[in-house]
């Protein structure tokens, strides 16, 4: 006898202001299913998390769940207004004798259950989101990039903890490693359409590769026949008018419908040209420490990093990895010993929290705001490696459109806003 699903969605149509995120998308998920939804970044994957979460209502279309059939969403965003701490924003819900799923979680995942919300960092309360969602167990599991924000530690934890689990989950993440060890099915959402493979992550890409060779070849023969029916219309029509005005026709709803086809998108452009010729020395830490109060994060240490090498900072959350980094940098000053920078050096960093960004600006905003990058008296271009570059036509190298540059930083998924901040 077959089991009802968890979770169903029919002929789910969303569009915000434009041409449909998504239309005509129907989903099934099982008991027991493991699922991973992929797709490029801005081509809707959380927000169909969030049409299957409840959370967001599709302009058309239906969600049924069963009745008793628990689906929970791990927000990227969690609002603990109203919780002292982050155990209480956790343990919310959960019967009385059972707040010990939250300490097993929190151990796991790294977080202080007693830390006040008002003090917590965005990665703390992500951790506490997902204990929260760990310790309920429900029926379905929507994880948005459940790993953001964890160490290598950690990340193993929760994928011992989703091995073990009988509970459906849909994953989103970036983490490849971690799709392919847990899923067993993909859904994939692409230029609107949902298709699905009832085989984990480890055989997407032979997957898709094999749907765009197919959409070549019958892209291919769509362009052949328009051509050979738009030379018969040239020459020929003019003898047999009338028998052929549905000959005609055909012809125009061929060219509708290959205009109607939506172009894949390339990959992002993202080059790192060589700056002025430096020497073979790029940094040099000779015996630097630093602490904050009774905090040591490093003490007498040196080390010295020539052209060429590639260096990796690895170590638990809080181990003090980003402070390393910023001496290296010379954007804080140890306690003791020194940095020297090698001569011509021109260092970029890579900000994953965005804390260069102004996210009530727009991209275009946030590019012509950079003094560092403004073509100087001109408002819609930037230097980019020495050149000058029109803003959209730079940021479409990261595959950004026109709307886009033009939209607040803040609308911009996390994923999207990481990549804007790789500017070079």
């Amino acid at each position: 006898m077959a089991r009802a699903p968890l979770l169903q969605l029919t002929d789910i149509t969303l569009t915000f202001g434009g041409a449909p995120l998504f239309s005509d998308v129907s989903l099934s998920l099982q008991p027991g299913e493991r699922v991973a939804l992929v797709g490029r970044n801005g081509s809707g994957k959380s927000t169909l998390m969030k049409v299957m979460a409840g959370l967001v209502e599709p302009d058309a279309g239906s969600r049924s769940v069963p009745a008793g059939v628990r689906v929970s969403y791990m927000d990227q965003h969690p609002d603990m207004s109203g919780f002292s701490t982050l155990g209480d924003f956790a343990a919310h819900g959960l019967p009385t004798g059972e707040e010990y799923r939250v300490e097993m979680a929190a151990e796991g995942l790294k977080f202080d259950p007693a830390l006040p919300c008002a003090t917590a960092s965005g990665g703390e309360r992500r951790r506490a989101a997902l204990a929260r969602l760990l310790a309920q167990a429900p029926d379905l599991m929507l994880l948005d990039e459940p790993t953001n924000h964890l160490d290598i530690e950690a990340v193993s934890w929760l994928e011992a903890q989703l091995k073990a689990t009988r509970r459906a989950f849909v994953l989103i993440s970036h983490d490849r490693m971690f799709l392919r060890e847990l899923t067993r099915a993909t859904i994939w959402l692409d230029r609107g359409i949902l298709r699905r493979q009832d085989k984990g992550f480890g055989e997407f890409e032979a997957w898709r590769d094999r749907v765009w060779q197919d959409e070549d070849t019958a892209r291919h023969k769509l362009d052949r026949k328009i051509r050979t029916e738009a030379r018969w219309a040239v020459e020929g029509i003019s003898a047999r008018r009338r028998r052929n005005q549905g000959r005609v026709r055909a012809l125009q709803a061929l060219r509708a419908e290959r205009a109607a086809q939506i172009a894949r998108q390339g990959a992002a452009a993202m080059a790192l040209d060589s700056g002025p010729k430096s020497g073979r020395k790029v940094i040099e830490a000779v015996g630097i420490s630093k602490a904050y109060g009774e905090n040591i994060i490093l003490r007498d240490f040196s080390l010295k990093i020539l052209r060429k090498d590639r260096v990796a900072f690895v170590g638990p959350n809080g181990v003090g990895k980003t402070t390393l980094l910023n001496l290296l940098m010379k954007r804080i000053e140890p306690d003791s010993g020194s940095v020297t920078h090698g001569t011509n050096l021109v260092p970029a960093v890579f900000d994953q929290s965005r804390a260069a960004l102004d996210l009530d600006r727009s991209l275009w905003e946030n590019l012509t705001g950079d003094a560092e990058m403004r073509v100087s008296g001109r408002s819609d271009q930037v230097m980019v490696r020495g050149q000058p570059r029109h803003v959209v036509g730079y940021l479409k190298d990261f595959l950004f459109d026109e709307r886009q540059a033009r939209a607040p930083v803040s609308a911009l998924s996390g994923a999207s806003g990481r990549g804007f901040c790789w500017r070079g």
